[in-house]
Parts: C-alpha cells; sequence; structure tokens
C-alpha cells in the first residue's frame, strides 16, 4: 500500500533534477556558442584596450605626480595639486573661453551652412554628383594641408589669394591703392575659424542631407497637394524631421572641434588669443615640460569630450530605433 506513496516523490525528484541538469547543460553550451561567436573580436578588443585604455589610465596616473623634466630632483606624488594648479591658470581658463568661442562659431556656421547645401543637394539638377564631390572635397583635405592653404594661398599679406582678389577688384574700380590687410595678424582666431568652417561644413552637410533622403515622401507629397509653400512645408516638416540630425551633427562637431590642434597651430601657432586648451596642452607638455600639470590638463579635457560624445551616442541611439520602428 506504501509503495506507489514512496515512488511518487522519488521520481518527481528524480525528474526535477533530470530537468535541472539539462537545463544546466543548455545554458553552458549557449554560453559556449555566445563565446565562440565573440572570440574572433577579441584580438581587436584587446588592441583597442592597449592602444586606447593604457595610455589613458597612464595619463590618470601621471596626472597626480609631481614630474617637471626642468627640475628632475622634485619628483613624487602631487595628490590633486596639478588638477587645482590647472583650474587657477589664468592661462588655462582663458583657453577655455577661446575654445568655447572657437567651438560655438564653427559649429553654429558649419550647421547652418551645411543645412543651406543639404537643401540645395536635395534637389535633381544636371551635374549634381559632381557638384556633391566638390562639396565634400574640403572634409576630405589632411586638416595640416588644409590649414597650410589658408596660411599661405590664401591669408598671406604678400601672395595671398584675397589680398590678390582686392587688388583685382580696386583696379577695375580705378584705383591704384586697394587695402592689403594682414588677416592672421589682423584677425586671428576670424582666420582660425574660417579655416575650420571651411573644412567641417561638408561634415554637417553629409549628416543633413541623409536626413533629408529620409523624409517621408507621402508626407511631403500631400502638403505641397494641400497647396503648402516650400518655406511651410521647410519649416512644419522638414525642420522637425532634421531636429535629431542637427543634434547629432552639432555634437559630433563639437566633440572634433574641441580637439582640433592642428589649424590653431598652423596658423598662429597659438598667438595673439587663439590658444585653445589642446595647445595649451602642447605648450605645458613640449615647452615648460611639466608633465604633470599637462597630464591634468588632458584628463580634464578628455572627461569634457566624453560629456559631450555621451550625448551624441544617445542621439544615434534614438535614431537608430526610429529608423528600426519605421
Amino acid at each position: 500500500m506504501h509503495t506507489p506513496t514512496t515512488e511518487a516523490p522519488r521520481s518527481v525528484e528524480a525528474v526535477v533534477t533530470a530537468t535541472g541538469r539539462r537545463t544546466a547543460r543548455a545554458r553552458r553550451a549557449q554560453r559556449t556558442k555566445d563565446w565562440a561567436r565573440r572570440a574572433p573580436l577579441l584580438p581587436a578588443l584587446v588592441f583597442l584596450i592597449i592602444v586606447t585604455q593604457l595610455p589613458f589610465v597612464a595619463t590618470v596616473v601621471f596626472s597626480f605626480t609631481r614630474w617637471n623634466a626642468l627640475n628632475p630632483g622634485n619628483r613624487g606624488f602631487a595628490a590633486f595639486d596639478n588638477y587645482t594648479a590647472v583650474f587657477a591658470d589664468p592661462a588655462m581658463r582663458s583657453s577655455v573661453l577661446t575654445t568655447v568661442l572657437l567651438t560655438v562659431t564653427v559649429v553654429l556656421v558649419s550647421l547652418l551652412l551645411g543645412l543651406g547645401l543639404a537643401l540645395l543637394l536635395d534637389r535633381s539638377f544636371r551635374g549634381r554628383g559632381i557638384v556633391r564631390t566638390l562639396l565634400i572635397t574640403p572634409f576630405l583635405v589632411v586638416p595640416v594641408a588644409s590649414a597650410l592653404l589658408w596660411k599661405h594661398a590664401l591669408y598671406n599679406a604678400s601672395y595671398g589669394l584675397l589680398n590678390g582678389a582686392l587688388t583685382w577688384i580696386w583696379g577695375l574700380l580705378g584705383s591704384d591703392n586697394p587695402p592689403q590687410p594682414d588677416w592672421m595678424t589682423d584677425s586671428p582666431l576670424a582666420a582660425v575659424e574660417v579655416s575650420l568652417i571651411w573644412q567641417w561644413t561638408p561634415f554637417m552637410m553629409l549628416i543633413l542631407l541623409a536626413g533629408l533622403q529620409s523624409r517621408p515622401g507621402d508626407a511631403i507629397e500631400a502638403a505641397r497637394m494641400d497647396g503648402a509653400s516650400p518655406f511651410d512645408i521647410f519649416r512644419y516638416l522638414t525642420l522637425p524631421h532634421l531636429r535629431r540630425y542637427l543634434e547629432l551633427a552639432a555634437l559630433l562637431g563639437t566633440v572634433y572641434v574641441v580637439q582640433n590642434f592642428d589649424a590653431v597651430f598652423t596658423l598662429t601657432s597659438g598667438g595673439l588669443g587663439t590658444a585653445n586648451l589642446p595647445y595649451t596642452i602642447y605648450q605645458t607638455f613640449y615647452q615648460a615640460h611639466d608633465y604633470g600639470r599637462a597630464s591634468a590638463q588632458g584628463v580634464v579635457v578628455v572627461l569634457c569630450s566624453l560629456v559631450v560624445a555621451t550625448f551624441a551616442l544617445r542621439t544615434v541611439s534614438s535614431l537608430l530605433r526610429e529608423e528600426v520602428t519605421r
């Protein structure tokens, strides 16, 4: 009478145990498959860590040390002295203001010009492919080469194209005394900003052109049939659709322009109030040879850039989610 009663719990326990073992084996097999898929990426991940993360960790360590090559005997742990000196340095504060002014000007003007060019290229006309290629070309030029082009071919007071154009125009007006300004001396920061705007406008144009080409065509056509003007279509349909693309272009442009060193170094060598944060770090490291303070400055710049990059990544993620839901 008691045999079925005692065997039933044992059989249930055996079934539960066997099910648990099968589940554990299935999980181990799934983990093995996952690692097998990830294994080819491990060398790239290790290389990325070695190239990017280890130097940054070393920079963070150096930022807490007292290390000046001009005073090798005074070397040791400095705690937060380097960071205190960074925020108390008038040159650092000046470079922060210059960086903000330079970045805001370049990003906003490039964004407006890029939007206008994107609207132009969104229309069909003969030779659009050639025009698009020519407009993209400035972004493909090496930054140092771009700065040298502006410094010698355009800005030079003796043989530059800008002063040559002024001479030609004044000659047409019958004047033999044309203005010959020294662009990099009279307006040094504006000279740097114009060269960067020329370089980064194609980048903004490409992002906004992608946004324009992803607009819903049926909504645009319906608005035209209802009698909406081109300005109304742009204001109520195109601009709201481009909002995230404008944000993405502005954030990415900010990340890149903040780190710009080539234009400042090549055009003005940081003089006349054009020294931005990267150039100030260069001066601290290579001219003052204060490696600890330069490392602290670099950490501060990286942290500020990471804040902007985080917003850029969120914007990219939201754009990708919107594309998937369509």
